[in-house]
């Protein structure tokens, strides 16, 4: 019995009624005649009300569900589908709380629905989160009314259901599909012309009107007194490593996703396609000290080691050691490897600090050096001054913009690969980046 009186609820209209019962009383006071009238409508009303309170508590006349997938993905929209299904003998109307998880901040969900009797519905909404982690559900509140909806009765579903947010591989398949299906071509996606032979041989074939006539094998041509040509393929089997500084650096925040987060979805959309082109995939985290290391491998199943590894990292508000990072990399990675690194220099000063470390490791492997640029000073610049102080600041953000130039300058100078990128067009660039250094046989 508690338990159901705690589960009912009055209606805005159940109160305006009772206010206006109230005035009519005190109106009664200079018009008698109306009194007993008054009485009616008051024993009427709690009829009424009396009567909808037993009907909606006369059976257990709702049923709900909040399904949510197995995991969200991080920085997309996620379906949240909600289903409800009425055991009530009349058409009822349903306001629908969920209680979502705090990291969101949303306090204000609210859905309105009309139900017909012993029907059952369903509505979905999205959810972007924007950091990783366990994401845990409060009730899912249903408040139920009908008739005069002078009152409602509460049921409360799914309390405490949690679900765990991973690094982004919605991203990650939609890049996979785009990226190895050469019939579908989208914005920023390269085609890199190969340049010469640095690939693996697989075979000897026939000519045909297309072939590269510098592939022409004349000994096989002689013997077979047709013309014939060698085919390669891309080198399989290389290390591919993605290093990831995780030091306050990479603290930053675009969009409301830190740096960090667009490093971790672009390394697992990037280790899916090296995996697909039958590259070797490691991973490497570090601020101060070594964090993570995952040696590289070419099954299929280390991808999900990978994303495992992935959805734990957190940055670290430290600076980071890349005197450690060489090595560590020394001692660990013996063949010639290429080292996706994403970090974030924003002074000049600070990419020299490092840069003694950085030819260190570019002399072993195929280094590519991985940092952003700042898309708030962007609109900056873009911005119209109106004043000294914002000539002051746009003159500033100039001087950061060039610096970046700078630094990817400095590091081509000295044979290094860079890729400078907006946050937004990370995974695209990277992914580009792989492609580019596959063609031309770089590694």
């Amino acid at each position: 019995m508690i338990k159901l009186i705690k589960s009912l609820y009055f209606s805005e209209r159940f109160f305006y009624a009772l206010f206006g019962f109230a005035a009519l009383f005190l109106l009664s006071y200079w018009a008698k005649p109306i009194y007993p009238y008054i009485w009616l409508m008051v024993i009427a009303f709690v009829v009424i009300v009396f009567a909808e309170i037993v009907a909606l508590f006369k059976t257990n006349g709702l049923s709900g569900d909040r399904v949510l997938a197995e995991k969200f993905s991080n920085s997309d929209e996620n379906e949240v589908i909600i289903n409800l299904a009425s055991k009530y003998s009349f058409n009822t109307e349903i306001e629908v709380i969920d209680e979502i998880p705090i990291q969101f901040q949303k306090r204000d969900f609210l859905k309105k629905i009309s139900i017909s009797a012993k029907e059952e519905t369903s509505f979905t909404y999205l959810l972007r989160p924007v950091e990783r982690g366990v994401y845990t559900f409060g009730s899912l509140n249903c408040y139920v009314k009908f008739g005069l909806k002078l009152t409602k009765r509460r049921f409360k579903f799914n309390k405490d259901q949690s679900v765990k947010v991973y690094p982004s591989f919605i991203q990650m398949k939609k890049y996979d599909f785009l990226a190895m299906d050469r019939r579908v071509t989208m914005t920023g996606l390269k085609k890199v012309r190969r340049i010469g032979h640095t690939m693996e041989f697989e075979q000897i074939k026939e000519y045909v009107l297309g072939d590269d006539i510098r592939t022409i094998n004349w000994k096989a041509t002689a013997k077979h007194r047709d013309l014939m040509v060698n085919q390669y393929q891309d080198e399989k089997s290389q290390p591919i490593y993605s290093i990831i500084d995780t030091s306050r650096v990479m603290k930053m925040p675009f969009e409301g996703l830190k740096l960090l987060d667009y490093a971790i979805n672009s390394s697992l959309a990037f280790s899916n396609i090296a995996l697909k082109k039958n590259d070797k995939v490691g991973l490497l985290t570090f601020s101060n000290t070594i964090q993570k290391y995952l040696a590289s491998s070419s099954k299929k199943t280390h991808l999900q080691t990978i994303l495992e590894s992935l959805y734990s990292i957190d940055t670290k508000f430290l600076d980071s050691d890349f005197g450690t990072l060489y090595a560590y990399t020394k001692r660990k990675i013996t063949h010639r490897s290429m080292l996706m690194l994403y970090t974030n220099f924003e002074h000049i000063s600070s990419l020299r600090r490092q840069l003694p470390y950085l030819k260190a490791l570019n002399r072993n492997h195929l280094l590519v050096v991985v940092f952003f640029k700042n898309t708030e000073l962007e609109d900056l610049i873009e911005k119209e001054t109106e004043n000294v102080f914002e000539i002051t600041e746009q003159t500033v953000a100039r001087q950061f913009k060039n610096d970046k130039q700078i630094m990817v300058n400095e590091l081509q100078r000295h044979g290094i690969q860079t890729v400078l990128t907006t946050p937004k067009n990370l995974t695209i660039n990277t992914i580009n980046k792989y492609l580019e250094v596959k063609s031309r046989g770089l590694l």
